[in-house]
């Protein structure tokens, strides 16, 4: 097989790369972080001016990508950068979710980078399965009333609007009967907080919430097929992201182990530490191809589709935990120094664990979806 980009995504990431390279610094970083944002303006109108958000929208859709690839590519880089861009929430969920659905009037604002949506999916208690939905939305003479609440909105504080699920029929976990709705963030009640690795993310209070009808996204009560497919775009994103990490991760311990001297020599020449980065670099190329794989599998049948969904997210999750642990034993001390760049980047890596489902979930999920 050829795994050679094509000239287009080459000079894309040729591009991302330099800019990222250019762009983001620790004092950017630590900026936006202390925003009341959690975001950098600055960085996310630069990605949107390069055509980075339109590289995850399709040609039909207005932008000029959208394959798996195209998305692990994006996500990538911004792994390799270690920035925190709600790309993933903005772009591949929300995104995705109002292209396939029909709201096209928004896809042109998100791609220029104008309209930033928030996805409240999430809810308390509902662990990684998607399809806990509690969230309720009653017809009245003049819209809907939504009554829940919502968990871990990453990027709330950023955002523009919201698109947020809710129940309006079936039970709690039943796959039917979950429906979209699109508001102005103005219109929900809020309470935000920072995320471990950066940005920030809120809690939702969606009781009495009165939204009018056109705030309906697609059909009453058949967002699930839509909402399983842009979760295992999300996680093809998510898991090139965490391969990004692991890649600055290697690069600074390599550089770590080539400078650091014990007894008057480089301790990348003691062949107990040889052995444990090999381990390392065979984690890292397994996370490559697991990527590769599920980036080529986006567009399949559901269940092949799904399981190597579930394969990728439990794989990325245990080489993730393993060069976390790895690269800050190898640096000893300074590993955990918050001024080191080791210590942002394995924060962001531990969390992606925790994104979408993590190792144990999916390989629960694995088993069962092989088992069907």
């Amino acid at each position: 097989m050829n795994f050679d980009l094509t000239d287009e995504r080459q000079m894309l990431q040729d591009g991302l790369r330099r800019y990222l390279r250019e762009t983001v610094t620790a004092d950017l970083l630590a900026s936006a972080s202390q925003s009341a944002t959690g975001q950098s303006d600055r960085l996310w109108s630069g990605l949107a001016e390069m055509g980075v958000i339109g590289a995850l929208f399709s040609e039909e859709q207005g932008g000029f990508g959208g394959a798996g690839f195209d998305i692990a590519l994006v996500f990538e880089e911004l792994g390799r950068a270690g920035t925190f861009e709600p790309l993933l929430e903005m772009g591949v969920l929300s995104g995705g979710l109002l292209a396939a659905l029909g709201r096209d009037d928004l896809i042109g604002q998100i791609i220029a980078g104008d309209a930033r949506v928030a996805f409240a999916h999430a809810e308390p208690g509902g662990r990684y399965d998607p399809c806990h939905v509690t969230t309720t939305a009653t017809a009245s003479d003049t819209g809907w009333t939504l009554q829940g609440r919502k968990a871990l909105v990453a990027a709330l504080p950023f955002a523009t609007h919201v698109l947020l699920s809710a129940r309006t029929g079936g039970a709690v976990r039943d796959t039917s009967g979950i429906s979209l709705f699109l508001l102005p963030v103005d219109k929900v009640q809020a309470r935000d907080y920072p995320l471990n690795g950066g940005g920030r993310a809120a809690e939702l209070d969606l009781n009495g919430t009165e939204v009018p009808q056109d705030a309906l996204v697609g059909p009453e009560g058949g967002a699930w097929e839509a909402l399983e497919r842009a979760n295992a775009r999300a996680v093809a994103a998510i898991s090139a992201e965490a391969l990004g990490l692991m890649e600055s991760i290697r690069t600074l311990t390599t550089d770590y182990l080539q400078t650091r001297k014990q007894f008057g020599k480089p301790i990348g020449k003691f062949q107990a530490l040889q052995h444990r980065m090999a381990d390392v670099l065979i984690e890292i190329e397994q996370a490559r191809s697991a990527v590769i794989n599920l980036a080529g599998h986006l567009d399949a049948d559901r269940v092949t589709r799904e399981r190597h969904v579930s394969a990728t997210k439990n794989l990325i999750g245990r080489a993730g935990r393993l060069v976390v642990e790895e690269s800050i034993q190898m640096h000893g001390g300074i590993g955990m120094t918050e001024e080191y760049a080791l210590a942002h980047l394995a924060k962001r890596l531990t969390m992606v664990d925790h994104r979408l489902g993590d190792a144990d979930y999916h390989l629960e999920r694995f088993i069962r979806l092989s088992a069907a």
